[in-house]
């Protein structure tokens, strides 16, 4: 058995595994660089699921497959795949393709290591480090912490259990038996990872206080302060806040200094989820939405969304300098964190994570920040808001378009009102006849594979479009693309 293989296996021939490697590549360029980045091609190539299935032979079986064979699958995979780096793809807050993250990427992958010690990621523990400094001082801070998580519901959850482990460090060993009731704030714009958080962690979803918001989805300061009065008359304990900059839906920008300044008054560690929006802060001409954010204790910022560094890059920073994510998270692992070793044993972060294995996601950032440079990065976020008051521009000039809100951010959401219900919305049935358009168009724009566009109903609004201006390879000529093709869609609604 020693001297045999399983048929079609490359294991141990070099060769034909570079072989293989650079025809797996060759396809990624023809397939996704190339043909997914052009908008002439379809955004996605849509199937039903048992079609779907059939067309790409999901079974696994005992007996291997030829090059060739293994190939053609390949090619399938990305065929019936949805492009995100496609133009027309509007669909979530993440799109594009930045090649100089994606070869980041492509290194990380082939190099096939793990951020937890100095000893087998010496190259990527130091350009962390690197990166989240550059990242804390666009926040403000000088010094602090920080650490890059699987994505920015993580990085909120890190912070809240952060928050209450500063507060209670017993409950580290005690659990939630040693603690009061806790409670925690947030508005009702937060993303729902707040809710899934404080489930996750023990606290309850009940111990989630929901915040009023004004028309545009902002925070309201004086409600927080009223509701954390009534939490402690209660007998309950508030021991965070979360903020949003960047809300998933409106785009709305919390008012963070007023909150910060009910935070000192109370004593609550300050939570900023600017997963969405925190790449603003390179923008010297928007970065006053985020105004008082560096009185924060720790800030969500996911650069894989508007900078387009590439699925998953999410960095979670923090202004403590008491190594709080180690004394939190660490268990001293004997046979990987040895105290003995040859080199500084600070240099090993993988007790500041709840992962053991943890992936690489600085490099992509890093080496895309070393390409376009911190002037290349600001002009992209520009470029964004830019586009976003064009598309807003040219709505407003055509008949059967109505925004939801003037955007202060780059995502726009609108109604598109087809013919039929042009001129009706007195009519008792108006919005429910409206509600039901975007799910149509939507399924007539995947099923073409012409573009991709996110749709949610939200408060007493029905279903509208939201829009997100994030692609930095957008044009004008996308935003009347969009416009163009709702209306060819919708024409007979």
């Amino acid at each position: 058995m020693a001297d045999s293989k399983p048929l079609f296996s490359l294991d141990g021939d070099p060769v034909a595994a570079e072989a293989l490697l650079r025809d797996v590549f060759g396809i990624v360029v023809d397939e996704v660089i190339r043909k997914g980045t052009s908008a002439s091609e379809k955004v996605c190539e849509w199937k039903e699921p048992e079609e779907l299935k059939r067309l790409l032979d999901l079974e696994l079986r005992s007996q291997g497959e030829a090059p060739e064979q293994i190939l053609a699958r390949c090619r399938a995979v990305i065929r019936y795949s949805v492009k995100t780096c496609h133009p027309h793809f509007f669909n979530q807050l993440f799109s594009g393709l930045d090649p100089h993250s994606l070869a980041g990427r492509v290194i990380t992958e082939s190099l096939n290591t793990s951020q937890y010690t100095y000893e087998i990621a010496p190259v990527f523990v130091l350009m962390e480090e690197e990166v989240l400094k550059k990242l804390r001082a666009l926040v403000g801070w000088s010094s602090g912490d920080g650490v890059f998580c699987p994505g920015g519901s993580i990085s909120n959850m890190y912070a809240m259990n952060l928050a209450r482990y500063q507060r209670y460090p017993d409950c580290k060993q005690r659990g939630l038996q040693g603690l009061p009731p806790l409670v925690l704030f947030t508005s009702k714009e937060c993303h729902y990872s707040i809710k899934k958080g404080a489930a996750f962690l023990g606290l309850g979803t009940d111990s989630v206080w929901i915040v009023k918001t004004d028309e545009r989805g902002k925070m309201m300061p004086e409600d927080l302060e009223r509701q954390i009065s009534v939490a402690e008359a209660e007998g309950a304990v508030p021991f965070l806040v979360s903020a949003t900059s960047g809300t998933t839906v409106l785009g709305a920008f919390d008012p963070l200094e007023a909150i910060a300044d009910v935070c000192q008054r109370h004593g609550l560690w300050l939570h900023v989820d600017a997963a969405w929006g925190g790449s603003v802060l390179l923008s010297q001409t928007h970065r006053h939405l985020l105004d008082g954010i560096q009185r924060a204790d720790s800030v969500a910022w996911n650069p894989h969304k508007l900078l387009a560094a590439g699925l998953q890059c999410s960095a979670l920073l923090l202004r403590d300098t008491s190594n709080l994510l180690r004394r939190c998270h660490g268990s001293q692992a004997s046979y990987l964190f040895q105290q003995d070793k040859f080199y500084d044993v600070a240099l090993d972060t993988g007790d500041k994570v709840v992962q053991c294995g943890r992936r690489v996601d600085c490099l992509k950032l890093w080496l895309m920040w070393k390409a376009q440079g911190g002037q290349g990065l600001e002009w992209r976020v520009d470029r964004a808001f830019a586009l976003a008051w064009y598309l807003v521009e040219e709505l407003k000039k055509r008949e059967g378009f109505e925004l939801v809100i003037e955007p202060e951010f780059v995502n726009v959401c609108f109604w598109f009102v087809p013919p039929s219900l042009r001129g009706k919305q007195e009519n008792p049935d108006y919005s429910e006849r409206l509600a039901k358009v975007a799910p149509v168009l939507k399924e007539r724009m995947v099923k073409e594979g012409s573009m991709m566009i996110g749709y949610q109903p939200h408060g007493t609004r029905c279903n509208f479009f939201r829009m997100v201006v994030a692609n930095p390879a957008l044009t004008r000529a996308d935003m009347d693309f969009l416009l163009n093709e709702l209306e060819r869609l919708g024409q007979d609604l």
